[in-house]
């Protein structure tokens, strides 16, 4: 008799779950998930940022509330499209695809912290929330404009 809870080899253990598509399959999983442009994520960001900031200016009545939102937006969506246009001039593979990856990442972080630093020079008076609102809002817009974007079709 077998003790099931004897160790067993790691073969046994890892059953194969994965099928690989036939062509006919993938093409249909491409047609139902077409590539979607980063561009259009950035332009959805800056789409919402100016939401944020008519939104902060109408509901206040302050303009420098409204500035700050929009500046606090401006400070994802200039360094998103930076990525954006890094990543997209990338042509390697491997660990020189990772090595612009993180390049491109740490000039967008870079010049993020280099708008928050000018932040108080360029927009006078400043209201750090305003800003930080503009700002989450239009970095969690990425997640909204993933699970909306267009062309995606559902499966049947």
């Amino acid at each position: 008799m077998v003790n099931p809870s004897a160790p067993r080899p790691e073969a046994e253990d890892e059953e194969p779950d994965f099928k690989p598509l036939t062509a006919q399959e993938a093409q249909a999983w491409r047609k139902r998930h077409p590539a979607l442009s980063v561009w259009w994520l950035v332009g959805a960001q800056a789409l919402v940022g100016v939401l944020v900031a008519v939104a902060t200016g109408l509901w206040t009545g302050k303009a420098f509330l409204a500035w700050s939102a929009a500046y606090g937006a401006l400070a994802v969506v200039l360094p998103s499209a930076l990525f954006a246009r890094g990543m997209g001039r990338v042509r390697a593979s491997g660990g020189a695809a990772l090595a612009g990856f993180f390049g491109w990442e740490m000039a967008k972080i870079a010049l993020t912290v280099a708008m928050l630093a000018a932040a108080p020079k360029l927009i006078a008076p400043l209201s750090w929330l305003a800003l930080l609102v503009g700002m989450v809002v239009t970095m969690k817009t990425y997640w909204i404009a993933l699970w909306a974007r267009p062309g995606v079709r559902k499966t049947d």
